[in-house]
């Protein structure tokens, strides 16, 4: 993602421990859907995509999107392309994105690149953050789904330790795809803070995490 070549890994900027995280996926999910369902289809086209934005470093080697019209965009603020996600510091950063003022970010994507990123947050799930579909309102063209993401805080975070609870995110997303069923147009609505509210209970390790959340009105809504 940092710098969008190739690796020795077939694109793979970092090797995700599939096993894990699917384990977590079938312990943990609440939907079962029907082999070739509409819901399942999206709900793999979505794994797929995340796989992709958060994992693979060439934008040749991504086979879900059209890689000359993509774009993202996170709580109706300005779109996103495949290049400006690469400035923004990859999947990680460009999925939290906020408008709060930098003084009340208890994570700030401005000061984190790719690597740290990465490195924050498979610290803190280290069996993943699993993804399922809990209902498709409209199918191709325009997918309109909601979304539970979870996993476990079994690892640091920004200076909170470990909780082993297990931390959720829910949401809604729009995807758009053209005729080949490649994604064209991703929209996401969601609150941050639910994620990072989850990550933030933990007992402080240095004494300064805690001494700053409590200092940001917004924590526990768009965080």
């Amino acid at each position: 993602m940092e710098k969008e070549r190739g690796t020795p890994n077939g694109g793979l900027a970092h090797l995700p421990n599939y096993d894990a995280v699917n384990k977590l996926f079938e312990e943990g999910r609440t939907k079962v859907w029907p082999p070739g369902s509409l819901e399942e289809k999206v709900q793999n086209l979505v794994k797929t995509w995340e796989m992709e934005m958060f994992n693979k470093t060439c934008f040749d080697d991504y086979k879900s999107v059209d890689l000359k019209n993509y774009t993202f965009s996170l709580n109706g603020m300005k779109p996103v392309t495949l290049e400006e996600k690469r400035k923004l510091g990859g999947g990680y950063n460009t999925f939290l994105q906020t408008t709060l003022p930098e003084k009340f970010r208890v994570y700030n994507p401005a000061d984190e690149t790719v690597e740290s990123a990465h490195v924050a947050f498979t610290t803190a799930f280290p069996r993943g953050f699993a993804l399922e579909v809990l209902q498709v309102y409209s199918g191709p063209p325009v997918i309109v789904y909601k979304f539970r993401h979870w996993g476990y805080m079994e690892g640091p975070f920004k200076g909170h330790a470990a909780t082993g609870e297990v931390v959720e995110l829910h949401g809604m997303s729009i995807f758009e795809v053209d005729e080949h069923m490649k994604v064209v147009k991703v929209e996401f609505f969601m609150d941050r803070g639910e994620l990072l509210g989850g990550l933030m209970k933990g007992a402080s390790l240095d004494g300064s995490a805690a001494e700053a959340a409590p200092a940001c009105p917004f924590l526990t809504g768009t965080g």
